[in-house]
C-alpha cells in the first residue's frame, strides 16, 4: 500500500477544495498571556460537519472509481467520521451506511441520518464495528471508508495542518488530537515538510493512551474502549497505516483528565466565545493545562471538532 507522503496531501487538498471550508486559524490575547507562548488555534470546530473529518471523507469518497461509487460505501464511527461520510456520501449521490455506537451522543446519530445514511447501531462495549462494517461491505458489495486507517483519508486529515502551516509558517510545536491517528498522521508529515523543526506533541485521554503505550514499547498496543467524556478519542488502537507515521514524525505523546477537558472547554468559550466538543479540546487541555512546556514558543493547536449538544456542555460546564 502506498505511504502518504506530502505530495498526496497536496493532492488531496486540491482534491476537496471548494467543498471543504478553509477553516480560520484563530488566536487570543488572554491564552497567550496564561502560557506565555503564541498560540495558533486552527478551528476545525467550524468545519462542515462541525469537524476536521469531513477532509478525510470527502477525499475518500472523491477517489473511488465509478462501479465502486454506484455500489456506495459503510464506514463506523462514534459520531464526526460518520456525519462527515455521510453528507460527503450524500453531495456525491451515492449511498452511505454508518455503523454507530448506540451510545454516541443523539445529535451525533440524529445528523448522520438528516444526512441521508443508513445507521446500524451496535454495542461499542460487546461488539466490533470492525467485523459489523466489514460484513456489510461484502454482505452488499459497498466500500469500507475507516475512520482513520486509510490512505485517502489519512492525506485528507492532513489538509488542516497544510493550511495552518501556510497562515502561520514554521513552527516550534504543533499539538494534535489522537484518537487512531488520521489526524495526526496526516499533520505529522506536512510538518516535517513544512516546517522540520516544528515537534509534533499527540494528545490523548488520560484513560485512553493506547498510542502513548504504543510509541513507548515500539509496537501497536490494543486497549479497552476507554470511559471518556472525549469519545471521538475512544479508540482501541492505532492503525497499521497510522502507527509508522507517527514513529517517524511525533516526538512525544501526553494526556489529559477529562476534568482538564471540562476546564479547557470553559477557557475556550469565555476567552475566545467558541464552543468546542471534549475530544476537540483534546490538544488545547495540553497546551493550557500545562501538560507540554510552550512557555516563549510559537504554538499550533488543532480545535478538532465542536459537535457537542449544547444541553450536554452546558452540564459539564456547570460540574466542572
Amino acid at each position: 500500500m502506498p505511504v502518504p507522503n506530502i505530495s498526496s496531501v497536496r493532492t488531496a487538498a486540491a482534491r476537496i477544495a471548494g467543498v471543504v471550508h478553509r477553516t480560520p486559524v484563530l488566536t487570543s490575547r488572554a491564552l497567550n498571556t496564561r502560557t506565555g507562548a503564541e498560540l495558533f488555534f486552527k478551528a476545525e470546530h467550524l468545519q462542515r460537519v462541525g469537524a476536521f473529518k469531513f477532509r478525510g471523507a470527502v477525499n475518500a469518497i472523491a477517489a473511488l472509481d465509478p462501479e465502486a461509487r454506484t455500489r456506495g460505501v459503510v464506514a463506523f464511527s462514534s459520531g464526526n467520521h460518520a456525519q462527515a461520510i455521510a453528507l460527503a456520501a450524500s453531495l456525491a449521490s451515492i449511498p452511505a451506511v454508518i455503523v454507530m455506537p448506540e451510545d454516541a451522543p443523539a445529535m451525533k446519530i440524529i445528523a448522520t441520518r438528516g444526512y441521508g445514511a443508513e445507521v446500524v447501531l451496535y454495542d461499542r462495549y460487546t461488539q466490533d464495528r470492525n467485523i459489523i462494517g466489514a460484513g456489510l461491505a461484502a454482505e452488499r458489495g459497498l466500500t469500507l471508508i475507516p475512520p482513520f486507517n486509510h490512505l485517502d483519508v489519512i492525506t485528507g486529515q492532513g489538509t488542516a495542518a497544510l493550511e495552518l502551516f501556510e497562515e502561520t509558517g514554521p513552527l516550534d510545536l504543533l499539538l494534535v488530537p489522537v484518537g487512531g491517528g488520521g489526524l495526526i498522521a496526516g499533520s505529522a508529515l506536512v510538518a516535517a515538510e513544512l516546517s522540520p523543526g516544528c515537534k509534533v506533541v499527540g494528545v490523548e485521554p488520560e484513560t485512553g493512551n493506547d498510542a502513548q503505550q504504543s510509541l513507548t514499547r515500539g509496537e501497536i498496543v490494543t486497549i479497552p474502549v476507554p470511559r471518556t467524556i472525549a469519545d471521538g478519542a475512544q479508540t482501541t488502537a492505532l492503525g497499521s497505516l497510522t502507527f509508522p507515521l507517527m514513529q517517524k514524525h511525533v516526538s512525544q505523546m501526553v494526556t489529559v483528565t477529562d476534568l482538564q477537558l471540562v476546564e479547557t472547554m470553559r477557557l475556550i468559550a469565555e476567552r475566545m466565545k467558541q464552543i468546542v466538543e471534549p475530544t476537540g479540546c483534546l490538544a488545547a487541555a495540553a497546551t493550557l493545562q500545562g501538560a507540554v512546556e510552550v512557555a516563549g514558543k510559537k504554538v499550533g493547536v488543532i480545535l478538532s471538532g465542536g459537535n457537542i449538544d449544547i444541553t450536554q456542555f452546558a452540564a459539564l460546564i456547570a460540574r466542572g
